[in-house]
């Protein structure tokens, strides 16, 4: 990527945080401008700023407690450098959820199936990532396993019409697991690389939704023991901590091996990203910046640490 290039993209990351920004980065700015020196009562302040950003309890409490520590060790005496600090502590929770997802060449088709609750831009996603790897030079398929919803099945029908892309589909009503079942099989005998899933948008509080994602989990390894070789969670970045129990309760039915954070370009709660890190340790594969088909975005840990704060603070 050339400079001009990665300049555009953090540019546009930074223009996606906005929001964000204006509520954690610049309201810590303006803390830091007015200290002469760190103090415990400053600390507290930047700790009520954090929380009100949605970065959570957890992630939080480790973050000042850290900066405390350097504080008692007279490690971080100079509030000029403290941005400096604050963002190393960011950056070293999130660091471990960088993690590009691969598809392999040698797993035809790699089945990626995207679950999450309803409205968090599950099937908008979906078409986003088809592109992605459309771009690659991928083949790629649809599977139209929302069928509780004929917006979905038909959304993505017009999108894989329109841009060449394969759509298995079924009625209204069908069994997802059904419809998942034959494009896998459909996938695997026109040597499709990757194959991508939507799932109906679960309520996270209702088991039988949940125990239907267990089956088509199920049905899926039932051809290869390995399948689905991922299974994205989509979390809408405006939920704020209650991202927190949607993970949590995904996880107990199927095994959430990424996520791809959503509307992060309408959101003051983009803080909530280092709340997921700390907690679970998931890797974050995209973030979401906007309606545009090529609107996701790679997770860089440092980029989105630097996107929080306003230019010139260090």
């Amino acid at each position: 990527m050339s400079t001009e290039d990665k300049n555009g993209f953090f540019s546009k990351f930074k223009a996606t945080l906005n929001h964000t920004r204006t509520k954690l980065g610049d309201g810590i700015a303006e803390l830091v401008l007015r200290q002469k020196g760190i103090s415990d009562e400053f600390l507290e302040d930047v700790e009520t700023q954090m929380l009100t950003a949605d970065i959570g309890i957890e992630a939080t409490t480790e973050i000042i407690e850290n900066l405390r520590k350097k504080m008692k060790r007279k490690d971080l005496v100079d509030p000029s450098k403290f941005m400096l600090h604050l963002k190393s502590e960011m950056i070293g929770i999130l660091k471990p959820c960088e993690q590009k997802l691969e598809v392999t060449e040698n797993t035809k088709p790699f089945v990626i199936l995207v679950v999450g609750v309803n409205g968090v831009g599950k099937t908008t996603t979906i078409g986003k990532l088809a592109n992605l790897y459309r771009e690659e030079g991928k083949k790629v398929m649809l599977a139209a396993g929302d069928t509780f919803r004929a917006a979905a099945i038909e959304q993505l029908q017009v999108w894989g019409d329109k841009n060449g892309i394969p759509v298995v589909s079924q009625n209204i009503g069908a069994d997802s697991a059904s419809v998942i079942y034959d494009a896998y099989q459909s996938a695997k005998a026109k040597e499709i690389d990757v194959l991508i899933a939507d799932t109906a948008g679960r309520i996270h509080t209702k088991d039988n939704l949940m125990n239907e994602l267990e089956k088509i989990g199920r049905v899926l390894k039932n051809q290869d023991q390995r399948l689905p070789d991922e299974v994205i969670l989509i979390i809408d970045s405006t939920t704020g901590q209650n991202a927190l129990s949607q993970v949590a309760s995904f996880r107990g039915s199927i095994p959430v091996s990424g996520i791809i954070l959503t509307k992060l370009d309408g959101s003051t709660k983009g803080g909530i990203a280092l709340g997921l890190a700390r907690k679970f340790r998931i890797p974050f594969r995209f973030l979401g910046v906007g309606e545009q088909i090529e609107d996701l975005l790679a997770f860089k840990s440092t980029d989105f640490v630097e996107a929080l704060f306003p230019d010139n603070n260090d």
